[in-house]
C-alpha cells in the first residue's frame, strides 16, 4: 500500500526538532546564465538611454573629452581645462549675476544634493520620520535641492499619512542631523514640504545700505532695502500695497524707513514719488526734513499731521474721481505721482494722543487711505512699538507686515498673523545688541503666509545728509551716492 504523507510531516522531514513550527520553503529554479546576461545587458542599455536623454550636455562633454584624449592625449585635456577655467573666470568677473544663475547655483545645488543623499536615510530614521509599514522602512523622498551661499531649500515628498507638522516637530533633529544652524518647514503643496536649512547666518553683521539707484524710475514693486537670510537682496513692494512695521524700541525701524526713502530718492527728485512724512517724535524723520519738504510734506505737530492726512484723503478721492471709467491701474507720473504716507510711531497718533478729536480724525484718515488708496497710487507705511488691536484698530488693513524685535511671542501673531510664531518667526529671540539685532525682522507678505527673516540696511547720519544734499542740490541725472559712504560719487 502507498504511504500517505501529510504536509505537516513533509515540513518536519528535515527538522530534527519535532516540536518546532513547520518551515515552508519555496522551490528554487535555476535560471540559465545566458538569460541573466541578456537581462543585465538590457538593463544597462535602458540606463544608458535614460542617461543620454536626461543629461545630454554631460554626455556630450564626456564624449568630447574622450575624443580629445584619444587624439591629443593629456596635453589636449590640460589645454581644454585651462581654457574652460579662464572662460568661467571671465564670465564670473564680467557678468556675476548670470554666472551665479547658470553656473554657481546649479553646481552648488548638485553638490548639496549629494551631501543630503548620503545622510538622508540615517537622519530620517533616527529622527523618527521613516515609518515602518509591513516590515519595510518607508523613507520620505528627497527631491530637488536649491542652494545659496547661506541656505538650502530641500524639496521632500512625504510618505502617505505624514504631514508638515510631523517635520516641524522634528526641526531641531533635522538641523543637527544635517549640520545646519536652523531648520524651518515650509508647506509646498499637498503631500510635499520644503525644508529650509540655514547653514550660515547672512544677517550676523550689519548690512550696508543699498546704493541709490542712478536712474529716475526705480521699480516701486521691488525696492532694495537690505538682505534676506539666504543672502539675496531684500526687496520691498510699496506700489499697490500698505506696509505695517512693528518693533520694540531700538529694533531698527528707522533704518527700514530710511532705506525705503533711499531707494525712492531718484523718483522723488524726478517728481514721480511724493512722500508725506508724519514724525510725532521729532527725532528720526526730522533729521532728513529737507528731503520731505523738497519732495512732499513734513509734519510733526498732531494737528498738522491730521490736516496733512485729511488733505491726502481729499487728493486721493479727487484722483479716483478723475480715473473713474478711464483706467484701473496707476502709473506714476509728474501729474499723478505715487504718494507714500510715512508715519513714524503711529500708536501715539491713534491711541496715546490726548486730544480725542485729533485721534479720531487721524484714525479716520488712515483708514480711508488704507482702504481706498491702493488702486490710485497711495501707500501707507506705518511704524509702531505696540501691535495690540486697541492701539491700532486698523491693523488688519495692512496687507504686508514686518515684525522686528518684539517683547513677547504672542505679539508675533498679532503682527504677522495666526501661527506665524509656529512657522519660525521668533521675533522675541532677536538680540538686543544693535550690532547683531538692529534691523533684523521677519516679513509676511500678502501672497505668502510663511515668514522670511531679513535685515534692513543701516543708513547712517552721513548717508542721510548726503541724501538731503542730493535732493536740495542742483539737478544732475547721473548723480549717485556710494553705498554706505555718505559722500557724493
Amino acid at each position: 500500500m502507498r504511504k500517505i504523507v501529510t504536509g505537516e510531516q513533509v515540513a518536519q522531514l528535515a527538522n530534527p526538532d519535532p516540536f518546532a513550527a513547520p518551515k515552508w520553503h519555496a522551490p528554487v529554479y535555476r535560471t540559465p546564465g545566458w538569460i541573466i546576461t541578456i537581462v543585465q545587458l538590457c538593463r544597462a542599455l535602458v540606463w544608458l538611454v535614460r542617461l543620454v536623454i536626461r543629461h545630454p550636455v554631460v554626455v556630450a562633454v564626456l564624449g568630447l573629452l574622450v575624443l580629445v584624449w584619444l587624439n591629443a592625449g593629456w596635453p589636449g585635456l590640460t589645454a581644454i581645462a585651462v581654457m574652460v577655467a579662464a572662460g568661467l573666470g571671465c564670465w564670473r568677473w564680467r557678468w556675476p549675476g548670470s554666472f551665479s544663475r547658470f553656473v554657481a547655483r546649479p553646481a552648488r545645488g548638485r553638490w548639496r544634493g549629494w551631501f543630503y543623499r548620503r545622510r538622508w536615510g540615517a537622519v530620517m530614521t533616527i529622527s523618527g520620520l521613516a515609518p515602518l509599514y509591513q516590515g519595510r522602512i518607508l523613507l520620505p523622498v528627497l527631491g530637488k535641492v536649491a542652494s545659496t551661499g547661506y541656505t538650502d531649500r530641500v524639496a521632500v515628498r512625504l510618505v502617505s499619512g505624514q504631514c508638515a507638522a510631523d517635520f516641524a516637530a522634528r526641526a531641531d533633529n533635522l538641523a543637527h542631523g544635517f549640520g545646519a544652524l536652523l531648520c524651518r518647514v515650509r508647506t509646498a503643496r499637498s503631500g510635499a514640504v520644503v525644508l529650509e536649512l540655514v547653514r550660515r547666518d547672512a544677517l550676523a553683521q550689519p548690512v550696508p545700505p543699498a546704493p541709490v539707484p542712478p536712474h529716475a524710475h526705480p521699480d516701486l514693486r521691488a525696492l532694495p532695502v537690505g538682505r534676506r537670510e539666504d543672502g539675496l537682496p531684500w526687496l520691498v513692494r510699496l506700489h499697490g500695497t500698505h506696509v505695517l512695521v512693528a518693533g520694540a524700541t531700538g529694533a531698527g525701524k528707522a533704518s527700514l524707513l530710511w532705506s525705503l526713502v533711499r531707494a525712492m530718492l531718484p523718483a522723488m527728485r524726478a517728481g514721480h514719488v511724493k512722500v508725506l512724512a508724519a514724525d510725532p517724535k521729532l527725532m528720526e524723520l526730522a533729521f532728513g526734513r529737507a528731503i520731505f519738504e523738497s519732495c512732499g510734506t513734513y509734519a510733526a505737530d498732531p494737528a498738522a499731521i491730521a490736516a496733512m492726512l485729511e488733505a491726502a484723503v481729499a487728493d486721493m478721492q479727487a484722483r479716483a474721481a478723475s480715473f473713474a471709467g478711464k483706467q484701473r491701474d496707476h502709473t506714476p507720473t509728474v501729474a499723478h505721482p505715487f504718494v507714500v504716507v510715512l508715519v513714524d510711531e503711529v500708536a501715539f497718533l491713534t491711541a496715546y494722543q490726548p486730544d480725542r478729536k485729533l485721534r479720531d480724525r487721524i484714525t479716520a484718515a488712515l483708514a480711508t487711505l488704507t482702504t481706498q488708496g491702493r488702486a490710485v497710487g497711495y501707500s501707507v507705511v506705518a511704524a509702531l512699538q505696540d501691535p495690540r488691536k486697541e492701539v491700532l484698530g486698523i491693523r488688519n488693513l495692512f496687507p504686508d507686515r514686518i515684525a522686528m524685535r518684539l517683547d513677547e511671542p504672542e505679539q508675533v501673531d498679532m503682527v504677522l498673523g495666526d501661527k506665524a510664531h509656529e512657522r519660525g518667526a521668533a521675533c522675541e529671540l532677536i538680540p538686543t545688541d544693535p550690532a547683531t539685532g538692529a534691523g533684523v525682522a521677519f516679513v509676511r507678505l500678502e501672497s505668502d503666509p510663511d515668514p522670511v527673516r531679513v535685515r534692513a540696511g543701516w543708513v547712517s547720519d552721513a548717508d542721510i545728509r548726503a541724501m538731503a544734499a542730493q535732493v536740495t542740490g542742483p539737478e544732475e541725472p547721473t548723480l549717485a551716492i556710494a553705498a554706505g559712504a555718505g559722500v557724493l560719487a
